[in-house]
């Protein structure tokens, strides 16, 4: 069985110019991702998926290079059309599609993702933060009813995807043409490896995380 991890980068961000090379501490932001990558005992191959060729010196040992059309840069281009592109250069039996700009997801928060999506039992997995709160949706409440106020911990906790990884079978994608297939295995992460870096005040506090060591 092989598995295959793409992590697509452009370098022309729009809303945090240049963050994926920015320095995050002492290193550029993508190498967090990277490194835990490279990590996982049961990846065979991490890719970066990206159309600058300047990028390679910035990669650490393990992670390869694969040059993108430099049309997938645009500002209007779908993630479906960078999976397609990959999973058409790179076959593999299962995909790990992961983003740069969530620092902090831990290698064995992946490697557990993996392990469930390669015994067979799910078809797919993603990465989620668990939300125990009062929610609303569309105008009303979403996990409790106004007549009665429960206890924060007896609510229907709400999980959010984050944008650390999505994890799915080739046929999955093939077929259904989706990143979550039918029998999603939810990777539950805690608030620091939720962090997703898509604005100027989320970078800073990734660098006060850093800084504070709390990502260790």
């Amino acid at each position: 069985m092989k598995i295959v991890a793409l992590v697509p980068i452009r370098l022309n961000s729009q809303r945090v110019e240049g963050k994926n090379l920015r320095l995050l501490g002492r290193r550029p932001l993508m190498t967090y991702l990277l490194e835990s990558l490279v990590a996982a005992r049961n990846i065979d191959e991490v890719y970066v998926y990206c159309s600058d060729e300047s990028i390679k010196q910035y990669l650490p040992k393990g992670a390869s290079f694969l040059k993108r059309d430099p049309k997938l840069d645009s500002n209007t281009t779908l993630g479906e059309e960078i999976y397609n592109a990959f999973t058409k250069e790179v076959e593999a039996d299962i995909y790990v599609l992961a983003h740069a700009t969530s620092p902090f997801i831990r290698t064995s928060t992946i490697e557990q993702g993996v392990d469930k999506v390669a015994s067979g039992e799910y078809d797919s997995a993603f990465s989620a933060e668990k939300v125990q709160t009062f929610t609303w949706w569309q105008g009303r409440p979403l996990n409790y009813s106004l007549e009665r106020i429960p206890r924060t911990q007896d609510l229907e906790p709400v999980y959010v995807e984050t944008s650390a990884f999505f994890i799915f079978r080739r046929e999955v994608w093939l077929n259904k043409h989706r990143r979550i297939g039918d029998r999603p295995y939810t990777a539950v992460t805690d608030r620091i490896e939720s962090m997703d870096i898509d604005n100027p005040d989320d970078f800073k506090l990734a660098e006060a995380i850093v800084a504070a060591k709390l990502n260790k």
